[in-house]
């Protein structure tokens, strides 16, 4: 491991007194830890949130800031309202049986309370729905093709005051000015094609000249999301200690969870959670022993989480008895690398209609539109099976590089100076790189990724042919309103489109991730459990420090935030329903089976 970690072995209470008491103590600042402190304090108890960073947002800081929650009331506030067996269904069949009903429709009840609670909670808390962004299955009973994913405005983070620097940041910043809201970026990948994109970028330009006048700070997505909540918990006087990770958990003689001991300034404090300690640290992406150990495919760090993230919660409820499940899973994101280790997503890119995805062997083996977990299992077991598939190709030619939105290049004239790379030319510091390959002829092309020119020319063919055609006959892509998002609308199958003239360009795809999703089983309750699925008293998790609720896969945009933000307001509200010494009689039911 590269990250120096605390030791978080559990200790027995020894009596010895308490530094701090609280009713809820709360380990990490990400969505789910703020808002299950929203919400404790909001049942009277007395909480405190730690967070070892010197900064706080943990993982959704970092983030698309979508949160996924069916029926939720800006979705109402529409008119739209979902059956919510329908949606537990939806969740049972991606799920495959490796979740139990009762977590899924706890989650499906509990996420539009969530956010209606922290709605009425804080002027701060304004939710938006996406409407149209479909859920990644949506032609599966409960799916829906307007989807359900509810976003937040952007922000100015002056209204941050002095936290305002405290709140983490991408490791890769977007220049002064440049932001899309929500409903923008579907139309900033269409520039080329309608005049609304076009739009889009006027207001980009707009928005920088008005930051250098103005000093605007606008952040979007999971920064904003995290900044609200943040001034949530500053309207409620919440303490949130920064630079103060958690040691080790508490236990009593019988192993309930009584609290934790925390660094904080140089000194070890013992903590005293009276109702519970909720873990909500995130996953342990960075801890690239076990991953290997848990994976063996996954040999470098393509990981877009916190850096932070090593696995601190995960192994201090481990201490204390608690099981795991889903270790070697992860939230799949197929991306580029660039020289200076920067990640790049690869999503509407995958989208686009002249274009096709190759591994070792110079053939498709995916929809290249599918969901990025499902594009990042199929690299998992290609590579299993012996043809490299980590990593891949993603093919396209002259005219889409002029056409569409490619790793951030712009598609129209050079301009000089500007932020993003524009003009008609690759990147020459991209060609030398090795990311992105130029080829002449399909021979060169295949030369140069090593792949079998007969069989990569075939695949180009094929391809052809059932563009041409306007069906993909082989995978389907094109076939679900999910794969259209982000295609070309100004085609009769916005997916699909011919590979014209050379030359012809490759780009080197990796198995990136959101994070890691295995972790601490939990059950309905977000309570943590043990191998026998009895609870083990006192100690909660979520978010990617328990094992998802969405099992292996990713019902929609936000379905990693949206289950944080709902088990971490589910467990504090349990925590509130508890007597401080109550001894835990409630039966579980299990977590993920």
């Amino acid at each position: 491991m590269t990250t120096e970690e605390p030791d978080t072995a559990g200790a027995p209470d020894s009596g010895a007194g308490y530094d701090e008491t609280v009713d809820v103590l709360v380990v990490g600042s990400g969505g789910g830890g703020l808002s299950a402190a929203l919400k404790a304090d909001a049942d009277g108890l007395e909480v405190l949130i730690v967070e070892k960073g010197a900064k706080y947002g943990g993982s959704t800081a970092l983030s698309g800031g979508g949160i996924w929650v069916p029926n939720a009331p800006a979705q109402r506030r529409a008119g739209v309202e979902l059956n919510p067996d329908e949606v537990v269904a939806y969740l049972k069949t991606i799920t495959g049986g490796l979740v139990t009903e009762q977590r899924l429709r706890m989650y499906v009840e509990k996420a539009p309370e969530m956010m209606a609670f922290l709605e009425e909670r804080s002027d701060w808390m304004q939710f938006i729905w996406k409407p149209g962004y479909a859920d990644y299955y949506p032609e599966l009973e409960g799916g829906s093709g307007q989807g359900s994913t509810i976003n937040v405005p952007p922000m100015d983070t002056r209204a941050l005051g002095p936290e305002e620097n405290e709140l983490l940041e991408p490791l890769a910043l977007a220049p002064k000015g440049i932001w899309l809201g929500p409903m923008d970026l579907r139309l900033f990948y269409q520039v080329r094609q309608n005049w609304r994109g076009k739009a889009v970028l006027l207001k980009l330009i707009w928005r920088m000249v008005r930051a250098r006048i103005f000093g605007d700070r606008i952040v979007t997505i999971g920064q904003s999301l995290i900044a609200r909540l943040r001034l949530a918990l500053k309207e409620r006087n919440i303490r949130l200690w920064l630079d103060a990770p958690m040691h080790m958990l508490l236990t009593d003689p019988d192993g309930r969870v009584t609290g934790a001991v925390v660094e904080r300034d140089g000194a070890q404090l013992r903590i005293e959670a009276r109702r519970g300690v909720i873990l909500a640290t995130g996953g342990f992406e960075r801890d690239m022993d076990r991953r290997r150990a848990e994976l063996p495919e996954v040999a470098t760090d393509w990981s877009f989480g916190n850096p932070l993230n090593v696995g601190d919660g995960i192994r201090a409820g481990e201490k204390v008895g608690a099981a795991t499940d889903l270790m070697d899973e992860s939230w799949w994101f197929p991306a580029v690398q660039w020289p200076d280790g920067r990640m790049q997503f690869m999503l509407n890119e995958r989208m686009m209609p002249a274009q096709f995805i190759v591994n070792g062997a110079g053939e498709r083996f995916i929809n290249e539109a599918a969901p990025y977990m499902d594009f990042g299992h199929a690299m998992i077991e290609g590579q299993r099976a012996g043809t490299v598939h980590i990593p891949c190709w993603l093919i396209t030619d002259e005219r889409s590089w002029h056409r569409y939105v490619i790793c951030g290049h712009l598609p129209i004239p050079k301009v000089p100076f500007a932020p993003v790379p524009t003009g008609g030319k690759v990147p020459r510091t991209w060609l030398e790189s090795g990311v992105v390959v130029e080829a002449g002829s399909w021979d060169e092309l295949a030369a140069k990724i090593d792949v079998p020119a007969g069989t990569l020319k075939a695949t180009a063919e094929r391809f052809g042919e059932l563009a041409r055609k306007g069906h993909d006959d082989d995978f389907g892509r094109g076939d679900s309103v999910y794969d259209n998002y982000y295609g070309d609308p100004t085609l009769p199958n916005p997916n699909l489109y011919p590979i014209g003239k050379p030359p012809y360009y490759a780009f080197r795809i990796v198995l990136g991730d959101l994070g890691t999703s295995g972790g601490l089983r939990t059950d309905e309750y977000a309570r943590v459990l043990r191998a026998d699925d009895t609870v083990i008293d006192g100690l909660y998790a979520t978010g990617n420090a328990s094992a998802a609720v969405m099992g292996r896969s990713y019902a929609g945009a936000g379905a990693t935030i949206g289950p944080a933000m709902t088990f971490g307001y589910v467990a504090a509200q349990h925590c509130a329903q508890r007597e401080p010494s109550e001894t835990e009689t409630i039966e579980s039911t299990g977590g993920n089976r």
